[in-house]
């Protein structure tokens, strides 16, 4: 998958986000990588880890051809999808993550996450998230049928609504916009703050990584 846009983020963030991008944001995968080129014990989240060796194992790592480490999403899938998205930010606006869970007939086919900004709003963070998961969905899935299921109403209002949305959603809204008019299908499920959000965790994580730098 192409790099995909984010707002303002530090040198060492967007380096991370240069290997999430080359495993197609599967952030698991390309965390295992990173960590795996971490001299020692440390890892990308070690607090004992320098800048520097992160610097040093994200070189290595994007020399590889990261088919040989992981076999990635699967393709040509033909089914009823359920996609998960979830936003986070810290601070709001603070570092923020974007997370996406693609499941098939309840079975998880892709878990993905990435930074959004060094100092972005949780409501950017939430159309980022779609946009994520929509341009995974259209690359590995034929659907025929898909269920996106969200807890924010201020993406909901304004994809499916009559909302005009926020400025900094602007990155991110025509290619959602595009992606679902391809679609046989595309719903929405509201989501309660209590009901369970597989991909509140891969959000969380990719605002770890918008808070790394410099």
């Amino acid at each position: 998958m192409d790099r995909l846009p984010t707002a303002t983020l530090s040198p060492l963030a967007s380096r991370v986000d240069d290997v999430l991008a080359l495993y197609d944001y599967e952030i698991q995968s390309a965390i295992d990588a990173i960590d795996a080129a971490v001299a020692g014990y440390g890892g990308l989240f070690d607090p004992g880890t320098t800048d520097d060796e992160i610097r040093t194992a994200i070189g290595e790592v994007l020399t590889t051809d990261p088919s040989t480490v992981t076999e990635g999403p699967l393709n040509d899938i033909s089914s009823d999808i359920v996609l998960y998205v979830d936003g986070s930010s810290r601070g709001n606006p603070g570092p923020a993550g974007a997370g996406a869970v693609l499941q098939a007939d309840a079975t998880t086919i892709a878990c993905l996450g990435r930074p959004v900004g060094s100092n972005a709003e949780n409501n950017t963070a939430e159309y980022a998230a779609l946009h994520l998961g929509l341009e995974a969905l259209v690359a590995c899935c034929v659907p025929a049928t898909v269920e996106v299921r969200i807890d924010s109403t201020t993406v909901i209002d304004d994809i499916w609504g009559q909302s005009d949305g926020i400025p900094s959603a602007a990155p991110y809204k025509n290619d959602i916009t595009e992606r679902i008019a391809s679609l046989p299908t595309c719903e929405w499920t509201h989501l309660a703050d209590s009901d369970p959000n597989p991909a509140d965790a891969r959000a969380a994580v990719g605002a770890d990584i918008a808070a790394l730098g410099p």
